[in-house]
């Protein structure tokens, strides 16, 4: 059994909730799983913008923030990142973990990708080797999006 609370989550906000409650942006716990041999599996979503309240995300936008995710994760956690999702609604990303559930070192993570990407010079990966889409990029809207996260940092965990 993982000890959800010990990890920093609040319980009452893990899971699936009414997305009519939801805050933006946050950080919250959707599940966690154990895998076996001593594994867990934690998914975590990142929610940028309200849902339902026609603040979507642009595709250049979710595609650019994306990069930047997967690249910061694959090196800052490289033996617990798995994977980084789009959300189909547009509003946020789902960051899949594998043994590391904490919630302080995934928002300090979070947060030092975030400051990180205001001094990039270029989107990761954003070219024709490595992205299908790479011309579908923008750097000047992932730095806008990652500080409008940042600013809310202090209430991260405070999702609904």
């Amino acid at each position: 059994m993982i000890d959800i609370e010990a990890l920093g989550w609040p319980t009452a906000l893990v899971g699936e909730l009414d997305h009519r409650r939801l805050k933006a942006p946050s950080v919250k716990l959707r599940g966690a799983h154990a895998a076996g041999a001593g594994e867990s599996i934690y998914c975590v979503d990142l929610r940028v913008r309200h849902p339902n309240a026609d603040e979507y995300l642009t595709s250049t936008e979710l595609h650019s923030v994306e990069h930047f995710l997967l690249e910061g994760f694959n090196r800052l956690l490289p033996d617990r990142f798995v994977s980084v999702g789009i959300m189909g609604c547009q509003t946020g990303f789902y960051l899949v973990f594998r043994n590391e559930g904490r919630a302080a070192q995934l928002c300090a993570t979070l947060q030092q990708i975030l400051e990180q990407m205001q001094q990039a010079r270029e989107v990761p990966y954003a070219n024709i080797e490595q992205c299908g889409n790479y011309r579908n990029h923008s750097l000047a809207d992932a730095q806008r999006v990652a500080r409008e996260i940042l600013a809310r940092r202090a209430a991260w965990l405070d999702a609904a």
